[in-house]
């Protein structure tokens, strides 16, 4: 099963309402998250503006991330960048 990284900013109406008083509030979340999925609780959770910026990443396992290391050293050498067509002229 992938694991994905979600990252977002509070916004400071966000940061006032947790700070007073100041909340353990991992069940509230961990509640939805359950019950719909993760990415349907995190569009909610954005909706409810919050948060802002979600972005929501991929994240490879050692041997995944390994494997796409590979891969690209052995695309590196015949790879041309638009920068590097550029210095060559």
């Amino acid at each position: 099963m992938p694991t994905y990284i979600t990252q977002g900013r509070y916004t400071r109406e966000a940061i006032r309402g947790m700070i007073a008083p100041p909340e353990d509030s991992a069940a509230d979340v961990a509640r939805p998250l359950g019950k719909v999925g993760g990415a349907v609780a995190l569009l909610a959770a954005g909706r409810g503006g919050g948060v802002t910026d979600l972005k929501t990443t991929l994240a490879l396992t050692s041997i995944e991330a390994k494997s796409a290391f590979a891969a690209a050293s052995d695309l590196a050498s015949s790879f041309k960048s638009a920068a590097g067509a550029l210095e060559a002229r």
